[in-house]
């Protein structure tokens, strides 16, 4: 494996992408530590240490994590990149919605362009909405937007003209995202791996090295003066995240594989078909998306009910919102079926059995034992609905894992159980997977081994129908997913060297 990172050293045009794509996560880790004239984040800090030691997660927390820490330092890429990520996600579901957009999808390579753009325009919209509205919380009442937050108890965050303040500031932080948002597409036409991914993954490592440092100095502190933890209790931690990691890694590579055969067909003097493929289904289809959705969803209602509750002096408004509070059975059942909810949402919009058979039926192919048209697109649905329920219980069981560890460890903080499961470790661990295949693709067309000469990550194809995991696959478990878990702490090792310069 560390002769495949040397291998990569020794072909240009790969070690060209790489050092370009080091630079430009150099350039946006730069903006990520460059403040906004006139604000002043110690106060905003201060809060969220306090805040996250009392109740562990928090909306702030997971949009800070997703700017890779520039939120909190009041930075001019201080909104990440996550308008971006919202403008495609707005162009997606308008796509399966209006028909208009839907034909543009179709026109090619021209209409993708042009659906690109009109993503980059919202992008700028949605920055210069999102922008202000932060701004206009931060400088005016911040105790609104976070309650139980006295700005004169931890001192003003805005120490200018709020004025001028508000109009500098909105143009900082759009132009920030959208310089992100060119970074991210020169990466991903120009460097390594998917740019916009990259660079969310960068920020999310950036607090690796950290975590792991607070987790040994848990080990290490004095008995009987602080909160400890004993050996087997780290050694269980190390356990927990190789355990985790490696639950993720096979996760997301699993797949159903649908074999199809093409029948022959002969125009003029050639003979077209009579081939065997398949078809992949993934059992994780959706991603962490059902698990940003719940997030996103479950953050919004506590802040409303407990405004709602401390205005109007409704008892029960200010319960119902205690109860969808981090750390509460009814948060987590409720987390848990918003995940099942929206992985089955997501597969609906974005998986087609309809027209993946209509294809298959145009192409010549058919599945065996299944009629072509109809009835394989009802044969796609009915599998693909099982092989969600299997993700959709495996993303619940990853985003609970977390807070599962704080209820046993209340001394492990929040910065350290983010790794073990939840959000940014999906992110990470699909990200470097990527990453990965793309390396390996370059090593392999110049007769280089990859970085598994057992296990590679490159798929495989098949005659038959496999079953979920098949018996190779598991096999192989433990040579997958090493370098997945080495890239892993050398990513975080750079991104803490760029967050720390």
């Amino acid at each position: 494996m560390l002769s495949a990172f040397i291998n990569s050293l020794k072909i240009p045009a790969l070690k060209q992408r790489i050092v370009f794509t080091l630079g430009l996560i150099f350039v946006a880790r730069i903006g990520a530590n460059i403040p906004l004239p006139g604000l002043d984040s110690t106060p905003l800090q201060t809060f969220f240490a306090e805040r996250t030691a009392q109740s562990g997660s928090s909306l702030l927390g997971l949009y800070n994590m997703f700017t890779g820490g520039a939120l909190l330092n009041g930075a001019v890429c201080a909104l990440g990149i996550m308008p971006y990520i919202s403008a495609s996600i707005i162009m997606q579901l308008m796509t399966a919605v209006f028909p208009g957009l839907a034909r543009l999808q179709q026109e090619g390579e021209i209409g993708r362009q042009k659906l690109v753009q009109y993503g980059r325009y919202l992008t700028v919209l949605i920055c210069f909405i999102q922008g202000l509205l932060l701004l206009l919380a931060l400088a005016k009442a911040p105790g609104k937007l976070f309650p139980g937050f006295d700005i004169q108890e931890y001192g003003p965050i805005v120490i200018i003209d709020h004025v001028w303040f508000l109009f500098n500031s909105t143009i900082f932080l759009t132009a920030g995202t959208t310089l992100l948002m060119w970074l991210g597409e020169q990466i991903t036409q120009r460097g390594i791996g998917n740019g916009v991914s990259l660079l969310i993954t960068i920020g999310i490592l950036s607090d690796l090295p950290a975590a792991f440092i607070t987790l040994v100095n848990l080990f290490t502190a004095p008995v009987g003066e602080t909160a400890r933890l004993t050996l087997p209790e780290d050694v269980l931690m190390l356990f927990l995240l190789f355990l985790t990691t490696a639950g993720i890694v096979a996760v997301t590579q699993a797949q159903r594989k649908i074999s199809v055969h093409y029948a022959k067909r002969v125009v003029g003097r050639k003979i077209y078909g009579g081939q065997t493929s398949f078809i992949p289904l993934k059992v994780n289809y959706s991603g962490v998306m059902p698990v940003i959705f719940a997030s996103a969803l479950l953050m919004f209602p506590q802040q409303i009910f407990s405004q709602l509750g401390a205005i109007t002096g409704l008892r029960f408004l200010s319960d119902f919102a205690a109860l969808l509070t981090y750390g509460s059975w009814f948060y987590y059942t409720t987390y848990s079926l918003l995940i099942l909810a929206f992985s089955y949402f997501w597969v609906s919009i974005m998986f087609k059995p309809i027209q993946i058979a209509e294809d298959l039926k145009k192409n010549g192919g058919y599945i065996p034992g299944v009629r072509p048209g109809e009835p394989t697109a009802k044969f796609l649905d009915f599998v693909m609905t099982r092989l969600t329920l299997a993700g959709a219980i495996f993303l619940t069981i990853i985003a609970v894992f977390p807070a599962i560890v704080t209820t046993l460890y209340r001394i492990i903080p929040y910065q350290v159980t983010i790794f073990f499961g939840g959000t940014g470790m999906l992110i990470t661990v699909g990200v470097l997977l990527d990453t990965m295949r793309q390396v390996e693709t370059y090593l392999l067309q110049r007769h280089y081994d990859g970085f598994l000469k057992k296990g590679r990550i490159r798929g495989r194809s098949t005659k038959r129908v496999q079953p979920l995991l098949d018996t190779a696959e598991i096999k192989q478990l433990g040579f997958k997913f090493w370098a997945p878990v080495f890239l892993l702490l050398f990513t975080g090792i750079i991104a803490w060297i760029l967050r720390e310069f």
